[in-house]
C-alpha cells in the first residue's frame, strides 16, 4: 500500500528535522577549527544541493541561478553569515543552548516583521515572545554551561535566519535552492584562507562530507519536498523537533548533560513556541470558517 501524499509529507519533514539536528553532533565529533569545517563544508554542502537542483529543477539549472535578484543575493549574504555564527557558537557553547535560543526565531521574525513591513503582532505572539525571553534569561543567567560569548552567537545567528525570512516573505518568488547552494559556496571561499583546509586527515574529510550533505543538502530537499505535502502548522511543529534532537544526539554520544536551569528554560521556550503556532493554526482555521459561512450565506 502506497503512502499518501500528507504520509509522505510527514516523512519528509520529519527526516528534515533529524538531518538539521546532526549539525551539533558533527560539530562535536570533528577535531578541527571553525574556519577549517565552515572551508569544507561549504564545498560540500553546495555540491549536495547543486546535485538535487541537477534532478529537480528540470532543465532551468543554470537559469534558476540567473533569476535570482537582488534578493536572492541578498539572501546569499545573510545566509553565509548565519552559518559562520552557527558553527561558531556550536564551538563556543553548548548545543543545548544552541538549541533553544534558536528555538525563539518565531518571535525574532514575528519582531522584524513588524518593524520592517509593518505587520502587527497579535496579543498572543506578544505574550509567547515574552514568556520566550524569560525561558532564554533563565538559561543563560543561572547555568554554568557554555559561555555568554557562544551565546551571543547563537543569537547572531538566530537573528540571521529571521531576516532570511522576512527576505523570503517581502520577495516569495525567491529561489531558495540555487541561493543556498551559493550561500554555502560563499561561506567556503572566504573561510578558506582563515583555517587549514589542507591540512584535514583522511577522516575528518569524511566526515565533513557527510555533515555537509546529509544536514545541507539532504535536509534541505526534505523539507523543501515536505513542505509543499502538509499544512503550514504541522510543518512548523515537526521541523521544530530539530531543537529537543539536536542536545539529545550529544548526549547520547557525549555524555553532554544540559543543566537544570538549561533545562527548565528550554520547556519554557519550547512551550511558548508551540503555543504560538497552534495559537496561530487556530486563528486561521476560524477565518477560514467565516468566509466559507460568508460564502454560503
Amino acid at each position: 500500500m502506497r503512502p499518501s501524499a500528507y504520509q509522505l509529507g510527514l516523512i519528509f519533514v520529519t527526516g528534515s528535522a533529524i538531518a538539521w539536528s546532526l549539525a551539533g553532533l558533527f560539530t562535536r565529533v570533528i577535531p578541527q577549527d571553525n574556519w577549517t569545517i565552515l572551508a569544507w563544508r561549504g564545498i560540500f554542502g553546495s555540491l549536495g544541493i547543486a546535485t538535487v537542483m541537477a534532478f529537480t529543477e528540470h532543465g532551468r539549472f543554470w537559469a534558476s541561478f540567473r533569476d535570482m535578484g537582488r534578493a536572492g543575493w541578498l539572501f546569499v549574504g545573510i545566509s553565509a553569515l548565519g552559518m559562520v555564527f552557527f558553527i561558531s557558537a556550536l564551538k563556543e557553547t553548548t548545543v543545548a543552548h544552541v538549541a533553544v535560543i534558536y528555538a525563539t526565531i518565531p518571535f525574532v521574525a514575528a519582531i522584524l516583521g513588524w518593524f520592517v513591513l509593518g505587520e502587527r503582532s497579535t496579543w498572543s505572539a506578544v505574550l509567547a515572545s515574552i514568556a520566550a525571553a524569560i525561558g532564554v534569561s533563565l538559561m543563560v543567567g543561572f547555568s554554568v554551561e557554555g559561555t555568554v560569548f557562544g551565546d551571543v552567537l547563537a543569537f547572531g545567528m538566530t537573528l540571521c535566519m529571521a531576516v532570511l525570512m522576512i527576505i523570503v516573505r517581502r520577495s516569495p518568488d525567491v529561489s531558495v535552492m540555487p541561493a543556498a547552494c551559493l550561500s554555502a559556496l560563499f561561506s567556503s571561499l572566504v573561510c578558506w584562507p582563515l583555517g587549514n583546509p589542507l591540512g584535514v586527515t583522511a577522516n575528518d574529510l569524511m566526515l565533513i562530507a557527510l555533515f555537509g550533505i546529509l544536514v545541507s543538502a539532504v535536509g534541505l530537499a526534505l523539507f523543501t519536498l515536505g513542505a509543499k505535502l502538509l499544512p503550514p502548522i504541522e510543518t512548523a511543529l515537526i521541523g521544530s523537533l530539530d531543537a529537543p534532537l539536536a542536545p539529545f544526539w550529544v548526549w547520547l554520544v557525549f555524555n553532554e548533560v544540559p543543566s537544570m536551569s538549561t533545562v527548565f528554560g528550554g520547556s519554557i521556550v519550547f512551550a511558548a513556541v508551540i503555543v504560538h503556532v497552534i495559537s496561530g493554526a487556530s486563528r486561521k482555521a476560524k477565518a477560514r470558517r467565516l468566509v466559507q459561512q460568508n460564502n454560503v450565506s
